[in-house]
């Protein structure tokens, strides 16, 4: 058995020495794993050549005879070559800061941000390097893998490492305020961003889908959107005017985000059922303690839900099956739902996102790759079905959001009755409409994350403890407008340890305004600085004020016009890179679609030094006020509010502030 010494030697030689000269054995496909779907075939032959030879270019020619059969079957087989051979035989996980060969201790927080996003216990689809959302990429291969942790053990404080789609660029020469890492994913030619360009150049092995926080290192497991969660179920309890114990939420999706979903339910205090088609996924929810229960037949569904209403109990039900079948049961069965919502990953509904009903898992995975037209009708057939049983519920007075995952709009292309008169809208809101783009973002609160560099369980409860006492001083000079918001975060805080919401690396996360990061980010620095802690890496959702520019999710609530717009999100990650991130990100793609959505995101790695305090203050302050000044000028009021005190505060910034016109005057 090896000590951890000689284990740690193992490790620290095999990420030197990057892509190995000897080629390292093959390996068996490990059926224990939850595997990326296979993918359709889309490439001409030609294409396949080309896609061969860009796969092949990482190897020394030496390696290409063995090596292009082994990737065209990848290709043949998956769709994709993934280069399996190349895996790594360490295990992945977030390791202390400390234990990763590097040069520079900001480069070292990164490595332990991309091991923690192809954690097992994280990651979806570990083998296929997808972190979430069945689609949604560290890098595209094995090789790009083992660069990038090659290039960031050599890279120095005066060095940046550019990424392109994960492949690795190279190491350029910089400056120490620069970030370390530049990340791009999926920035395609607009006209080139349709979904099946992304099948044919990710196949091509030229681009990739990053989702949010998985191509940008940043996801630390359902936790990453628990919070977000639970404060949508409380504000949808609060529209109804109903408390949430005995309330009845359903939705469906126990993947990567979605998995967070019952778990928040728990928290809110209703009773979820959440349905989910996927045996494994579901297990390991259930083994990781985000769900109760799973229920396997529809009779034992509705008697265990009629008597979690009678007894108000706080439970959530995981139905290993389909929602389509949920919502047509519990209407047949005369059972009120309050809250209704849908997190598949409609993003990608041809590939694995959205499985029709009447059919099962096995026979979907099979259909979608060899006849995907007809997959597609399926799907398209499912979801007319899905939105009628939700018409029929919402008619006896459901509360229906779309969650931003392209339900609303995916059912509206299949032609579902989901429109409203005007031929334009929705029948349904999107949840940042009717609950986190007024009550949350506009204000300037969103996804605020860190994680602790020392893997160090007692660092997070004293971080947790840090922000919990920040919050609270916050509290009480707060206005009246955002008392709520402070108070469910303290509440949320104060019951983060007991929830149990940690998957994988020592992180936290909670909303909070710019006021709020900066003063959390300044009081963990100096608590870095005192070595009560080790460094504490910082960064968020890029499902924020400022990060995402989406017009059927994040701007959403922006009404007057430029919501089709992406400059905010694109002026975000610019002005993040100036002002002190330790690495940005900018993303095509995310919870709602390739070419539906740019995002961007960054990490900051704080070391408790006077460089790092001038850093977050001036990076955090932006990484928000840009989001709220962009949501001021669309005339949203709460915006307006929050922009001019931010204005109050700090006298450098002067914002354009719209002028609003009498309603009157346009009739």
């Amino acid at each position: 058995m090896k000590t951890l010494s000689t284990k740690y030697k193992t490790f620290k030689k095999a990420i030197l020495e990057g892509i190995p000269d000897t080629l390292p054995e093959t390996k068996p496909y490990d059926l224990e794993v939850n595997h990326a779907p296979k993918r359709k075939k889309i490439l001409t032959d030609e294409e396949v050549k080309l896609a061969l030879k860009n796969a092949l270019r990482y190897f020394k020619p030496k390696h290409h005879a063995e090596l292009i059969k082994e990737f065209k079957n990848e290709l043949n087989e998956f769709g994709r070559i993934y280069m399996y051979r190349f895996r790594p035989v360490y295990d992945m996980y977030a390791r202390p800061i400390d234990n990763y060969p590097a040069k520079s201790k900001q480069a070292a927080a990164i490595m332990l941000m991309i091991q923690n996003n192809l954690d097992p216990k994280v990651a979806q689809h570990p083998h296929e390097l997808i972190t979430y959302g069945g689609n949604g990429a560290v890098f595209q291969n094995w090789a790009q893998y083992l660069l990038t942790m090659q290039y960031l053990s050599q890279m120095t404080d005066k060095q940046t490492l550019v990424m392109y789609s994960g492949h690795p660029l190279g190491l350029f020469p910089s400056h120490k305020k620069a970030p370390r890492v530049v990340v791009t994913n999926g920035m395609m030619i607009p006209n080139y961003s349709a979904p099946d360009d992304w099948e044919k150049y990710n196949a091509l092995g030229v681009t990739q889908y990053g989702q949010m926080t998985a191509g940008s290192y940043m996801y630390i497991g359902p936790q990453g959107i628990v919070h977000g969660t639970t404060i949508t179920v409380l504000n949808g309890f609060r529209k109804i005017n109903k408390p949430p114990k005995g309330g009845l939420f359903v939705t469906s999706g126990l993947g990567g985000m979605s998995g967070a979903q019952p778990k928040a339910g728990n928290i809110a205090g209703c009773i979820t059922v959440c349905a989910e088609v996927n045996p494994k996924i579901t297990q390991i929810r259930f083994d990781q303690g985000w769900i109760d229960e799973i229920i396997t037949d529809l009779d034992s569904l509705i008697s265990r839900v009629s008597k979690a209403k009678i007894e108000k109990e706080v439970v959530s039900l995981a139905f290993l099956g389909n929602i389509v079948d949920v919502w047509e049961a519990l209407y047949d069965a005369n059972i009120h739902i309050d809250l209704g919502s849908d997190q598949t990953s409609l993003h990608n509904p041809w590939a694995g996102g959205y499985y029709p009903v009447d059919m099962t898992f096995e026979q979907a995975n099979e259909m979608m790759s060899i006849n995907p037209e007809l997959f597609k009708q399926k799907v398209q057939k499912s979801l007319v079905r899905h939105a009628q049983a939700i018409n029929k519920h919402t008619a006896k007075g459901t509360y229906f959001f779309d969650y931003g995952n392209a339900f609303l709009l995916e059912a509206s292309r299949a032609g579902a009755d989901v429109m409203a008169q005007n031929g334009i809208d929705f029948n349904y809101p999107s949840y940042v409409q009717d609950i986190m783009g007024p009550m949350c973002f506009d204000y300037g609160f969103g996804p605020f994350r860190w994680a602790c560099a020392s893997g160090n369980g007692e660092d997070l409860a004293k971080t947790d403890a840090i922000a919990c006492e920040v919050l609270e001083s916050l509290k009480k000079k707060a206005p009246k407008e955002i008392q709520q918001q402070l108070a469910d975060n303290i509440k949320w805080i104060k019951g983060a340890q007991s929830n149990n919401l940690v998957v994988g690396s020592k992180a936290r996360i909670l909303y909070a305004d710019a006021e709020g990061r900066i003063e959390i980010a300044k009081a963990f620095n100096k608590a870095i600085k005192n070595k009560d802690i080790g460094y504490v890496i910082l960064g968020r959702d890029h499902h924020d004020v400022s990060g995402t520019d989406s017009p059927y999710r994040e701007t959403s609530n922006i009404y007057d016009g430029s919501k089709f717009t992406a400059d905010m999100a694109i002026q975000n990650v610019i002005g993040d890179s100036f002002r002190g991130a330790t690495w940005v990100s900018i993303h095509n793609g995310g919870g709602v679609g390739w070419g539906e959505v740019i995002n961007g995101g960054f990490g900051m790695v704080l070391d408790g030094s006077k460089r790092a305090d001038k850093s977050l203050k001036s990076m955090l302050f932006w990484d928000v006020n840009n989001g709220i000044a962009r949501r001021s000028w669309a005339r949203n009021e709460e915006a307006i509010f929050a922009i001019n005190r931010a204005m109050e505060n700090e006298p450098q910034l002067k914002i354009t502030i719209p002028n609003l016109v009498d309603p009157e005057l346009l009739e």
